[in-house]
C-alpha cells in the first residue's frame, strides 16, 4: 500500500481524487460504478487489461468512462492511445487533479495532450454537463 493513501484504501478507492469524484456522483444522484469492468487491449507484443475508474451511464442508456489522474506517466498516456486505437467505440474522459506539464521541461500540459489526441478532460471534478448527458 505504498502508492495508495490509507484514507482512500479505507473507503475502497486508490486516491483522494477518486473519493471526491465518488462523492460528487452520489451528490448528483448518480450511481457510483467504480472499477467494475475490464477492457481488454493489446499492448504491442502482449495482451493487457485496463480497469477504468468510473463508468457513467447517460440518460439515453449509453455510457462513458472517467479516469482520475494525479500523476499521468508516459506508460499511462501510451496505454490510453492503444485503447483509443483498438476500441474507438469506447469513450474515456479524464479528471485531473491539476493541469501539469507532462514531465519536467515539457512545454505540453495534460490538457494540451488531451486536445491533441481527442480526449475530453476536466480538473478536480466531473463537469455538470457530463452528468447531464
Amino acid at each position: 500500500m505504498t502508492t495508495i493513501s490509507k484514507a482512500a484504501w479505507k473507503y475502497g478507492y486508490r486516491s483522494g481524487l477518486e473519493i471526491k469524484i465518488a462523492e460528487q456522483l452520489k451528490s448528483a444522484g448518480r450511481d457510483v460504478i467504480y472499477e467494475q469492468e475490464k477492457i481488454h487491449y493489446v499492448w504491442p507484443e502482449r495482451k493487457s487489461k485496463y480497469t477504468p475508474d468510473f463508468k457513467i451511464v447517460t440518460a439515453s442508456g449509453g455510457y462513458f468512462y472517467v479516469e482520475t489522474k494525479g500523476r499521468w506517466l508516459t506508460k499511462d498516456r501510451q496505454m490510453h492511445l492503444h485503447l483509443k486505437h483498438q476500441h474507438p467505440d469506447i469513450e474515456i474522459r479524464f479528471v485531473f487533479s491539476s493541469d501539469q506539464k507532462l514531465y519536467k521541461g515539457s512545454k505540453t500540459t495534460y490538457s494540451k495532450w488531451c486536445e491533441k489526441h481527442g480526449f475530453r478532460y476536466a480538473f478536480k471534478t466531473i463537469p455538470d454537463e457530463w452528468l447531464l448527458e
